[in-house]
């Protein structure tokens, strides 16, 4: 998803922040397999691209309603004021232009299949844990 200039607040990517400023992580769209935002799109705007997986916005056919921001569970998807349509990330045709660039490589790109994410939720369980805090919890 390219928005022709250098602006955080049009990127796809988000950053969350855990423990009240101590620590920052990047999330984007998750490419869900159930994409909620698909399903609920009144004009069928989200497609899925079969070749990279990703669920795609056809901005000619997106109305504006923002029905999939509400939809999508991981908050990942934007309403772009100056264009009437929502975003969201599309996976650059399967090579994320983020990661290439990406100074401190902060972000990577790995496939779903290869992906542990119930060892990824045990170990960031037992780090909140360990600080005294609340585990942090999956939708």
């Amino acid at each position: 998803m390219k928005v022709g200039a250098f602006n955080p607040s049009k990127s796809a990517i988000k950053i969350f922040t855990f423990d009240e400023g101590g620590v920052k992580v990047p999330y984007t769209c998750t490419q869900c397999n159930e994409a909620w935002c698909m399903m609920v799109c009144p004009v069928g705007a989200i497609t899925l691209n079969t070749e990279t997986g990703a669920k795609v916005v056809t901005e000619a056919r997106c109305v504006g309603c923002k029905v999939c921001t509400i939809a999508c569970p991981f908050g990942t998807i934007n309403y772009n004021s100056d264009k009437g349509v929502v975003t969201k990330c599309d996976l650059c045709n399967g090579t994320p232009a983020c990661v290439e660039v990406c100074p401190t490589n902060a972000l990577t790109y790995v496939d779903a299949d290869n992906l542990n994410s119930d060892r990824m939720q045990s170990h960031a369980e037992k780090s909140h844990a360990s600080a005294g805090e609340v585990a942090y919890k999956t939708l």
